[in-house]
């Protein structure tokens, strides 16, 4: 909001900062306003308008840097329950592996974005990237779903993949984040949805400048017995002995749906983070836009007022001379 309005006064300010040199006119009743001028052009504008103008892109200033203090401020609070959540993850990788390339029929792409804007391009890229992975596994007996966390996400997708959307979620952030939040999540997602693997898109957090947009995979169980028997990269998972009286297919459902709730806690995280500093990073950039701005009609307000002065000067000169003659 606060850039589409910086935006707006950007476009109202491009008479007033015109390269076009000043000219002093002579004030009399029936000079021309720039109301009564088509174009406001910088011969007719006044110096009130200026400070108007001003006195808007300081406010619009105020707005971004306050945004900035609180996106920094939730961007800490975050931060160190991201850090903490990168362990509970990659036990699952190096025992049920994470295999983006696997070839199943039924794909479910779990695409997460923030609710809120001002954040760069964060959304956009996770959406770019759900569907390049939709366009990789489209084939004539394959089918890919969304499922889709946040408001952003869900305005891109819903335009031209309505039908292709099994779920939506909205509002993840509106309370603090925790794992029990986001367990209810995951099992909401497990119910609804009908899946040989989930891929969860999100952004990785690595500094504040920085994200990098990253898809993890989960497999069905039957996909992770599959490739044990097969040998691939899960070959090694027969190799560990089960104890108790649960089946393989029970533990491996067991693993799986922890996994997920895992990899999703993980994800929901990274993806808060990568937010917040997407967003101190364009508020900077916004406060900085606005002070440039401030700085070209300061220029422009002081070149206006010094030749109304100059005007008057010459007023007054002139009627002298005239008494004089």
């Amino acid at each position: 909001m606060a850039m589409a309005a910086l935006r707006r006064e950007g476009r109202r300010f491009a008479p007033l900062i015109s390269p076009r040199p000043i000219t002093a006119v002579r004030s009399s009743p029936i000079a021309p306003t720039y109301e009564d001028e088509g174009p406001i052009g910088v011969r007719y504008i006044s110096t009130q308008v200026v400070r108007n103008r001003m006195k808007s892109v300081k406010n619009i200033q105020k707005i971004t840097k306050a945004m900035k203090m609180v996106a920094a401020s939730k961007l800490r609070a975050v931060q160190t329950k991201t850090e903490n959540s990168r362990g509970l993850w990659q036990p699952f990788t190096a025992l049920l592996g994470d295999l983006p390339s696997v070839d199943v029929k039924k794909s479910v792409v779990v695409t997460i974005s923030s609710d809120k804007g001002l954040c760069g391009g964060i959304n956009s890229t996770a959406v770019k990237i759900s569907k390049g992975i939709r366009k990789l596994n489209s084939g004539p007996e394959k089918e890919t779903k969304y499922v889709v966390l946040g408001e952003k996400a869900k305005a891109q997708l819903i335009r031209d993949s309505k039908k292709d959307i099994e779920l939506i979620i909205t509002e993840l952030q509106k309370n603090p984040l925790n794992y029990t939040q986001v367990s209810v999540l995951a099992d909401e997602i497990l119910k609804n949805v009908e899946f040989d693997a989930l891929r969860i898109v999100f952004n990785k957090f690595q500094s504040v400048v920085s994200f990098l947009p990253t898809v993890s995979t989960v497999l069905s169980p039957e996909i992770v017995e599959r490739e044990a028997e097969s040998g691939g990269k899960l070959g090694d998972l027969d190799n560990y002995e089960i104890e108790g009286g649960e089946t393989k297919g029970e533990i491996l459902q067991n693993l799986v749906e922890f996994q997920f709730s895992c990899v999703m806690f993980n994800a929901v995280l990274e993806n808060a983070c990568s937010e917040q500093g997407a967003r101190m990073s364009a508020m900077d950039s916004s406060s900085r836009n606005a002070g440039d701005m401030l700085d070209r009609l300061t220029l422009t307000y002081n070149r206006t007022r010094q030749a109304s002065i100059t005007t008057e000067l010459i007023e007054i000169i002139s009627g002298a001379s005239a008494l004089e003659g």
